[in-house]
């Protein structure tokens, strides 16, 4: 199954994170509003590194999403790994397995972001029940 829309984004800095050896990293915390089959709000914590390389840098988070997803109402958890190599961007946004709940018990799958003149949008392709690409 697949669901598409859009959604809005806030940004809040969380402050920097000491990694040892004058090494710091970003915090932040986005706040998200989903639109379309996906209606759900979510919190997303993120950590993120960039390279003495412009363009390149790297971003991990752990993103909670409660709503209805096609009628479904529930919440699930989803984990970003964003990866920019010299301006070229590639990102995994997939559901942590097994933590869909109520009505999205057995969510599985993958969502794509894409920005586009500074609106956000979201492809969602998923399915309930065994996942076999685990």
């Amino acid at each position: 199954m697949q669901a598409k829309g859009e959604f809005e984004v806030k940004r809040t800095p969380q402050g920097e994170l000491d990694m040892g050896g004058d090494a710091r990293i970003g915090h932040m915390r986005f706040d998200k509003q989903f639109h379309g089959p996906l209606t759900a709000n979510s919190v997303v914590q993120m950590l993120a590194v960039m390279s003495a390389t412009p363009g390149s840098g790297a971003y991990v988070a752990i993103e909670r999403i409660e709503g209805t997803l096609d009628g479904r109402r529930g919440s699930f958890f989803a984990q970003h790994n964003g990866v920019m190599a010299r301006g070229k961007p590639s990102l995994d946004l997939t559901v942590v397995p097994d933590t869909g709940s109520d009505a999205l018990t057995g969510l599985h799958g993958r969502i794509a972001i894409d920005i586009v003149d500074g609106k956000h949008f979201y492809t969602f392709d998923y399915d309930f029940g065994a996942d076999e690409s685990r």
